[in-house]
């Protein structure tokens, strides 16, 4: 262990390490409720949109050879956070053992390295979250549903307000509970794990629902 964690800190590998270390950072703070696990995410199709009129009005294709690429590996089919992760861990898998075998502790070359090795590791994330972009599709289509939840109470999972997104669980009949992202409608509001709200509306824009507090009698 003493081996391996004087290696993580090598030149070489200190930039894998950091972007490990923000991964396990995120998580920790996302199972302790302080952020929702979509609240760095990307709003590819929403921007596909936008960079499609401007390519148009400027003759460029930057923007959809880019939007392509986003595409090609699962961004916007599965959560940002989601992907960085299948992404931090080979890499820095990849990082500790080059640089181990080729007995290397510039980072100059470490640098050089990093090239190949972020390219390999974004082809094993695109592979690794493939499974998942089903799952998210069906999990996003749930949330686009508008008339199931609406007028129903549910329970506050993770902290949320006007401006920062949380989540809520509505109870199903005879099945799981459907998950929801969600945001307060007042300025003001601030609704905590454990509340009781009730869904009012659904945020086309933010892909969310709009949510009030709401007394459990």
């Amino acid at each position: 262990m003493t081996e391996l964690l004087h290696a993580a800190l090598l030149p070489p590998n200190l930039l894998p390490t950091g972007l490990l270390v923000f991964v396990l950072l995120y998580w920790l703070t996302v199972i302790a409720g302080l952020l929702d696990f979509k609240s760095l995410d990307l709003d590819v199709h929403h921007d596909a949109d936008l960079h499609h009129a401007h390519a148009h009005a400027s003759g460029g294709v930057g923007v959809s050879w880019l939007n392509h690429a986003l595409a090609f590996f699962n961004l916007g089919r599965v959560p940002l956070m989601v992907f960085v992760s299948f992404v931090a861990l080979p890499l820095w898998v990849g990082s500790i053992l080059l640089n181990y075998y080729l007995g290397n502790s510039s980072w100059q070359l470490g640098l050089l390295l990093l090239v190949p090795l972020l390219l390999l590791a974004l082809l094993v994330a695109k592979v690794l979250t493939t499974p998942f972009v089903h799952l998210f599709a069906a999990f996003d289509k749930d949330h686009h549903d508008g008339s199931r939840p609406l007028g129903k109470v549910c329970t506050i999972l993770l902290p949320a307000s006007r401006q920062q997104l949380g989540q809520a669980s509505v109870p199903v009949p005879n099945g799981a509970p459907l998950m929801l992202n969600v945001r307060a409608a007042g300025a003001t509001t601030q609704l905590r794990k454990g509340d009781s709200a009730l869904v009012i509306d659904y945020d086309e824009q933010r892909r969310c629902y709009v949510i009030e507090p709401y007394e459990v009698s």
